[in-house]
């Protein structure tokens, strides 16, 4: 996740504009979140303090948990900005991880990696089967040609385990199918 503070006045917005201090908006969600099992995984603040919070964890998001953090952020801001816009939310399914509780979370589950070397992209489908402290691995079905006893070759479906460090993929999301 990047933590990066909002600082200055960016181009094209009236320097009457006080921007929101990401830092002490992540401070104050980390306070909140110490001593649960919650994450925070996005914090974004726009030019027009638009604030969005996503929060994650390996059981799930509960919305009352939600509630309670915004009213707690909505107390905090009132009494340094009168003039923002706050959502605290869940993570949505489609949204690719970014911390690796989120890969454990979905350990088990179908999900997509995109690749990108020298300027090819790759997609590969699989599901993830396992996770440590530097890389994840996905079972991704792979086709392959095998030669028969009779000289004939034939196309055989393989399960072949691909395993990336964490910072190798474009991104990697769960494979959400209907």
């Amino acid at each position: 996740m990047q933590r990066e503070l909002i600082e200055g006045t960016p181009k094209g917005v009236p320097s009457r504009v006080k921007l929101m201090d990401k830092q002490q908006l992540q401070n104050w969600i980390e306070e909140y979140l110490q001593g649960t099992d919650y994450e925070l995984i996005t914090l974004n603040v726009s030019a027009g303090n638009d604030i969005l919070v996503e929060v994650d964890r390996l059981a799930g998001v509960d919305v009352d948990f939600c509630a309670e953090l915004n009213r707690f952020l909505v107390e905090k801001l009132d009494a340094v900005e009168p003039d923002y816009s706050l959502e605290v939310g869940s993570v949505s399914l489609t949204d690719p991880f970014k911390t690796k509780m989120q890969y454990e979370k979905n350990l088990g589950h179908d999900v997509e990696v995109m690749i990108s070397t020298k300027g090819q992209s790759t997609k590969y489908k699989g599901q993830l089967v396992s996770v440590d402290e530097e890389t994840f691995s996905v079972d991704i079905e792979e086709k392959t040609k095998v030669k028969s006893e009779k000289g004939k070759v034939k196309s055989v479906t393989q399960i072949v385990t691909k395993t990336w460090s964490y910072d190798a993929p474009k991104y990697v999301k769960y494979d959400l199918k209907f």
